[in-house]
């Protein structure tokens, strides 16, 4: 029989949902009965399916999202202030392809890196690259690349990323060598990318975290005037869990 030498030719040219599908079909007796186009369908569709979900998974191991998030878990109980009709239309990611920025705001816990994990996460569904870092880490990273030449790449990597999310805004006070770094780097991205912030302050706090008059104008003009504003309100979702999870203890 010539079908193993096919499967293996399959193989041989990386077409290995293909190769799966052949394997299937001969072990499945129903499979006789249908016609050589409906089989051949049934092949192209398993590899068409299979690199899908390997440009997926590419994209995820990229974007390093520090939640294992999906838009589909988010809870939208009253309390959060949170609007599933604008998560839905920013599911969609056409935020990203009209290089839109999101803002989330809220105290600590309320569930702001998850969410923004989750909106990247769908966008890595969609074949669309991201990638999250915490601002603090990026500011480290971006003083490496300056040390060992590499900053020019970097900033350039960063600037083609289609969304980019930055954690943690406002943890630690900015010098102006992170001013202007972070100046740069929102300037290249501006109405080239999207970028999606997440913070405890509020957005009207911004500018005076930002340390310096100018440079703050600079930066949140880039950042603000397109973007759509998440404001997280209610208790501490950690806490919230902990306790439940003690009282199932108990």
């Amino acid at each position: 029989m010539l079908t193993q030498p096919a499967i293996e030719q399959l193989k041989s040219l990386r077409c290995m949902g293909m190769a799966e599908a052949l394997r299937e079909q001969l072990q499945t007796p129903e499979s006789a009965s249908l016609s050589f186009e409906e089989r051949l369908a049934f092949l192209i569709e398993r590899e068409l399916l299979l690199r899908e979900q390997r440009v997926v998974l590419g994209k995820l191991r990229h974007a390093r999202l520090r939640e294992q998030a999906c838009i589909e878990d988010i809870d939208y109980k009253a309390s959060r202030g949170l609007s599933k009709m604008l998560i839905n239309q920013l599911a969609l990611c056409h935020w990203i392809n009209h290089k839109e920025n999101v803002l989330i705001t809220g105290a600590t816990g309320t569930g702001k890196t998850y969410l923004a994990c989750a909106l990247a996460h769908k966008a890595c569904r969609m074949r669309i690259g991201a990638r999250y870092i915490r601002l603090p880490k990026l500011f480290q990273t971006i003083d490496i690349a300056k040390a060992d030449g590499s900053y020019t790449k970097l900033l350039e990597q960063i600037a083609k990323t289609p969304l980019l999310v930055l954690d943690d805004w406002g943890v630690a006070p900015m010098t102006d060598a992170n001013r202007r770094d972070f100046l740069e780097l929102i300037d290249d991205r501006y109405k080239c990318s999207s970028t999606l912030i997440t913070s405890q302050l509020p957005v009207a706090l911004w500018h005076d975290s930002i340390g310096d008059a100018t440079l703050g104008d600079a930066i949140l003009d880039r950042l603000i005037h397109n973007a759509h504003r998440i404001e997280l309100t209610g208790d501490s979702m950690r806490k919230n869990k902990t306790q439940k999870v003690e009282k199932k203890e108990n």
